[in-house]
């Protein structure tokens, strides 16, 4: 098994149904790919896909992006799910998710939680604390990756009743290799900027930015800046992959490290990617490169 990959990441989603994930070779600007989703009632659009091929199928594709350096995972819930709410077991969901990670033979989870009642009242941060640490349990950190998805609003101080991913964070963060933070989708005029996204962000979502994030305790290089790949895949907070490679670059002179992660694939591509990384982490189209 492979140890959990050092920041920047480069995350990108895949719930659009395909026939396979992408090959490897003409991926080489995405590090991780994320098949989704696993949901309560079991695998779902590319995660069930998944699980139609023959082991001999699956170990093909893995080798191959294993040797291009490609981590692929799947991801659990999506707005589809709300598992606090309807009432799931967190530590017996746990337990199956995990079960069925190594089943299929994958490098990972990510924990796409949206269950938005639960953290209106307050319920949500028992249930991901319990999940994760039972998760964590049954996939060993530096063997699986395990990631969070929350959207970035959760990070605001004195805003939820269960202290939000703040104390989720501050529980259980040291179980979670990243967070693939959601800046997208909070209103219109949210996260639209670099100052918006980086340094300041509204007083809607307040210290709700990265390095507001940060200020607040969460290790920097865990804090990856997810956005949709075009207008299409959100409501709100677009930016263009040039302007954002603007953004990107402004972190990583304050050290910022910690990478992208885009909804969805097949428009969050390797251009895509290439574009985005163009001025901090820049990446080749071969697949030769090795940045």
């Amino acid at each position: 098994m492979s140890t959990t990959p050092s920041p920047p990441h480069w995350l990108s989603y895949s719930d659009q149904w395909m026939s396979a994930p992408p090959d490897a070779s003409t991926i080489p600007c995405i590090d991780v790919f994320a098949l989704c989703f696993l949901l309560l009632q079991g695998p779902w659009d590319n995660a069930q896909q998944w699980t139609t091929f023959t082991d001999a199928q699956r170990q093909q594709i893995k080798t191959a992006y294993n040797n291009a350096g490609i981590k692929l995972i799947v991801s659990a819930f999506g707005s589809t799910d709300t598992p606090t709410t309807s009432g799931a077991d967190a530590k017996q969901t746990a337990q199956k998710f995990a079960d069925w990670v190594k089943q299929y033979d994958l490098d990972g989870i990510d924990v796409d939680y949206e269950d938005f009642a639960a953290f209106q009242n307050g319920t949500a941060e028992k249930w991901l604390i319990d999940f994760t640490t039972e998760l964590r349990n049954n996939l060993p950190a530096g063997q699986y990756i395990i990631t969070h998805a929350p959207v970035a609003p959760w990070f605001c101080p004195n805003k939820w009743s269960g202290g939000g991913y703040l104390y989720v964070d501050k529980q259980v963060g040291s179980m979670i290799d990243w967070y693939n933070i959601q800046f997208y989708n909070q209103g219109d005029s949210e996260y639209t900027d670099c100052e918006g996204l980086l340094f300041k962000s509204s007083s809607t979502w307040p210290e709700s930015s990265v390095f507001e994030i940060n200020a607040n305790g969460v290790d920097l290089s865990k804090i990856v800046i997810g956005k949709p790949a075009t207008k299409q895949d959100a409501t709100t907070g677009y930016m263009d992959p040039s302007t954002l490679a603007g953004c990107v670059k402004q972190a990583k002179a304050k050290n910022w490290d910690a990478g992208v992660m885009s909804w969805q694939y097949p428009r969050a591509d390797n251009d895509w990617f290439k574009t985005v990384r163009s001025q901090s982490w820049p990446c080749g189209g071969g697949e030769e490169d090795e940045s």
